[in-house]
C-alpha cells in the first residue's frame, strides 16, 4: 500500500478523533459553566437571605433590600452596611480562600485529607494568633501577622521534616498531623497562662466567628484572593504536572521542589489570613474540594465557590437556626464537617 493511500485512510480517522475531542471539550465547558452559574445563584440567594434575615434587629424585607442597594436610610442602612454586608462579604471571601487552599493541597498531595486544617497549617495560624491575642494583648492587624507567621513556620517545618525523594509527598500528611499536635500544645500552653478576659477572647476566636467583621476585613481577604488566584494561574500547569508524579513532572520541565513549596506557601497564606479574620473555622477547607469534585465540571474555581457557600450558609444557620442560634459559625461547620471527615476516612480504608 502506497504512502498516499495510507494517508488517505488515516485522515478521516484523525478528523473524527479531533471532532470527538472538540465535542467533549465543549461539553465539559458547558458543564463547568452550568455549575458555576448554579453556585453563583445559590450564593446570591444566601446573600439576600443574610441581608434580610441576618440581624438580631428585625428589618422589613423591603427596607433591607433598599438599604442593600444604597437607597435606604437610618437604622436599616446602618445595620445593612455596617454589619450585614461586611459579615456576608467576609464569609464569602474567607470561605473561598479556605476552599481554594484545601483543594490545591489535596491536588498537590493526591490525598483528600491533605488540607490546611488537617496537616497543621491552620493549627500554626491558630497558635500564632493566640500568642498575639493573649501573650501580647494585641488584636487586628497584629493577629493577622501572628497567624501568618505561625502558618509559615508550619509550612517550613512540614517541608523540612518531609523532605527526601523516597515517599516525601506521602509523608506530608503524617508529618502535618504531628506538626498540628505540636502547635495545638503551644496554643493550650499559652491559654493556660492567660487571664479570664484573654482566655474568653481567644476561645471566641478559636471556635471561629464572623462577629465584628468589617469592610477592612473584606478588603484584606479580597486582595489575598486576587494575589493567590494570580499565583495559582502562574503555577497551574506545574501543579497539574505534579499529579503525574515527580519523575514525570521533572521530565516535563517542572521544578518540583520549587513548585511544591510555592503551592504550600500560597495555601498557607490563604488559610492563615482567612483564619486571622474569622478564626480557625473547622472543615471548610476539607469539604469544599470533595463536594466540588462531585459536581458536573467542578474544579478549583468550583471548590472556592463551594467554600464560600458553606461558610455563608453556616453563618446564616448559626444566626437564625431554630433552637440553636445564636452560636459561633465554627460550631456549625464542625457539625457539618466532622461526618464528612468520617466518611472520607471510611472510604479510604475500604479502598486499601
Amino acid at each position: 500500500m502506497s504512502h498516499t493511500t495510507t494517508t488517505g485512510i488515516l485522515e478521516p480517522a484523525v478528523e473524527r478523533t479531533l471532532d470527538q475531542l472538540r465535542l467533549t471539550a465543549r461539553r465539559q465547558r458547558r458543564r463547568h459553566a452550568g455549575t458555576l452559574i448554579a453556585m453563583t445563584a445559590l450564593l446570591s440567594i444566601l446573600l439576600v437571605a443574610t441581608v434580610t434575615r441576618g440581624s438580631s434587629v428585625s428589618l422589613p424585607f423591603d427596607d433591607a433590600l433598599r438599604a442593600a442597594i444604597g437607597q435606604g436610610e437610618g437604622l436599616a442602612r446602618f445595620i445593612v452596611w455596617e454589619d450585614l454586608l461586611p459579615r456576608a462579604g467576609t464569609a464569602i471571601l474567607a470561605g473561598a480562600l479556605l476552599g481554594l487552599s484545601g483543594v490545591v493541597y489535596q491536588r498537590l498531595v493526591g490525598n483528600v485529607l491533605a488540607t490546611p486544617d488537617i496537616i497543621g497549617v491552620s493549627a500554626g495560624a491558630a497558635a500564632g494568633g493566640v500568642i498575639v491575642l493573649v501573650g501580647l494583648g494585641r488584636s487586628g492587624a497584629a493577629t493577622q501577622i501572628g497567624a501568618l507567621a505561625g502558618a509559615s513556620i508550619a509550612v517550613v517545618a512540614i517541608m523540612v521534616l518531609a523532605s527526601g525523594r523516597a515517599g516525601a509527598i506521602h509523608r506530608l500528611v503524617l508529618v502535618g498531623i504531628g506538626i498540628s499536635a505540636c502547635f495545638a500544645s503551644i496554643t493550650n500552653y499559652t491559654l493556660s497562662g492567660a487571664d479570664e478576659v484573654g482566655t474568653q477572647r481567644a476561645m471566641r476566636w478559636l471556635v471561629g466567628s464572623l462577629h465584628g467583621s468589617s469592610w477592612a476585613d473584606v478588603r484584606l481577604l479580597a486582595v489575598t484572593l486576587l494575589v493567590a488566584a494570580a499565583l495559582l494561574l502562574v503555577v497551574g500547569a506545574d501543579l497539574h504536572a505534579l499529579r503525574l508524579g515527580d519523575d514525570v513532572a521533572e521530565g516535563l520541565g517542572t521544578r518540583v521542589a520549587r513548585t511544591r513549596f510555592l503551592v504550600l506557601l500560597a495555601g498557607a497564606v490563604m488559610a492563615a489570613l482567612a483564619t486571622s479574620v474569622v478564626g480557625p473555622v473547622a472543615f471548610v477547607a476539607l469539604v469544599a474540594g470533595p463536594i466540588a469534585a462531585r459536581l458536573p465540571g467542578g474544579g478549583i474555581v468550583g471548590a472556592a465557590l463551594v467554600g464560600a457557600v458553606v461558610l455563608l450558609a453556616s453563618d446564616l444557620l448559626a444566626q437564625n437556626g431554630p433552637g440553636i442560634s445564636p452560636v459561633p459559625t465554627g460550631a456549625i461547620t464542625a457539625m457539618v464537617g466532622a461526618p464528612v471527615l468520617i466518611v472520607l476516612l471510611l472510604r479510604r480504608r475500604s479502598s486499601v
